[in-house]
């Protein structure tokens, strides 16, 4: 039973130590320790939401001190972090190493979401055989899924190649391959498999407690629906119960079970929270099935078209609480609510800070607010 009732405050607190929007990493001298560094916040954070190319990038950004784009592009060119379809099957850039231990795990929500979104067009298509010849030709040189499809056409004649393509992209583990989400270049997705592009196979030794424990580590306290929301996986009360006493129960405020990890980190409530500009789908919106630790209105969690290098979603006292857009030498400020003098001036040098970080030959940093809006 649970021992504790947990604030709202005190979940959004618990929250922000963990996705290390508190404050930021120090940033050690030595190179390799900055790469590792690097690879470690991504681990921790159990990936980055990457839907578009370049969001890791301001992720990493409010979480590490002295971050620099050309750390995460040294690590996506060097083969040690990627870009592939994992959780709720979207695209995440993960380690290395969590690409192969994660992928077969994940397995179970590409498949479901390829039957409920292309299983009618793929109807009489053999899947063991899409798979061995969608890994051969992607294997052959990295390919878009339209060039993809337009190959596969031909052995599925009156089959959509979309879908036969979408098809692969479930049915293998395809990574997309630089220059696609390298700061500063430009590139179409085209995709390998992961094994062909690391180096290695799929692991086979990480289990689903052991991710339901590092999901806690980065969002907890949660609930089961949380978790479930947060990967796309179903049955995962079977795998809490299983873990018991490893885990600590606690009630949420209004009433709902959490669970946690017994010495996770879980900061005085009142303990202040910067202002954190984030990328517009950063997972820390995304991962609950109840929001409201970080979402205190009912506006949906934008995915504006683009690369993601130019807005996002702004954090006021730990909420999100104001939407960003960078034009030029101009970071645009869209609030909720109304923000006090101290809220204002704390944007203000953050989002300077912001500006010299997405390009640094900005001489001249503005940062604007719009009117409040309502909605």
């Amino acid at each position: 039973m649970p021992d504790e009732v947990l604030s709202r405050q005190a979940l959004n607190r618990a929250l922000l130590e963990r996705q290390m929007l508190l404050r930021r990493t120090p940033a050690p001298a030595a190179a390799a320790d900055r790469a590792r560094r690097v690879i470690e916040a991504v681990e921790h954070l159990l990936g980055l939401q990457a839907q578009a190319p370049f969001p890791p990038y301001y992720g990493l950004w409010s979480r590490l001190a002295d971050f620099r784009p050309d750390e995460l592009a040294a690590l996506i060119t060097g083969r040690q972090v990627v870009r592939i379809a994992l959780m709720r099957g979207t695209i995440h850039l993960v380690s290395a190493r969590d690409c192969l231990e994660l992928r077969p795990l994940i397995q179970p929500v590409l498949d479901k979401a390829l039957a409920a979104t292309y299983g009618r067009q793929l109807a009489g298509v053999d899947t063991r055989a899409l798979a061995a010849a969608g890994r051969a030709l992607t294997e052959a040189e990295p390919r878009t899924f339209s060039e993809l499809g337009a190959l596969l056409a031909g052995q599925w004649p009156g089959h959509s190649p979309a879908a036969l393509a979408q098809g692969v992209r479930s049915l293998v583990p395809l990574v997309q391959v630089p220059p696609r989400a390298v700061w500063g270049a430009a590139g179409l997705a085209r995709h390998t498999p992961a094994e062909a592009w690391l180096g290695r196979p799929l692991g086979r030794g990480t289990s689903l407690d052991t991710i339901v424990l590092r999901y806690l580590a980065a969002f907890g306290p949660a609930s089961v629906r949380d978790a479930q929301a947060w990967s796309g996986l179903t049955r995962l009360r079977e795998v809490t119960e299983r873990l018991g006493t490893r885990l600590r129960a606690f009630a949420g405020p209004d009433g709902a079970g959490l669970l946690d990890l017994p010495d996770a980190p879980r900061p005085d409530p009142d303990v202040p929270a910067p202002p954190r500009f984030l990328p517009e789908y950063d997972n820390l919106l995304l991962s609950y099935a109840e929001r409201t630790r970080v979402i205190p209105h009912r506006r949906p969690v934008p995915l504006p078209p683009g690369h993601g290098a130019t807005g996002g979603t702004l954090l006021v006292d730990g909420s999100w609480q104001a939407d960003w857009k960078i034009s030029q030498n101009i970071v645009e400020i869209r609030p909720f609510i109304r923000l006090n003098p101290a809220d204002r001036d704390a944007i203000a040098a953050e989002g300077e800070r912001l500006l010299g970080f997405a390009d640094p030959a900005i001489a001249v940093r503005d940062v604007r607010f719009v009117p409040v809006r309502s909605g």
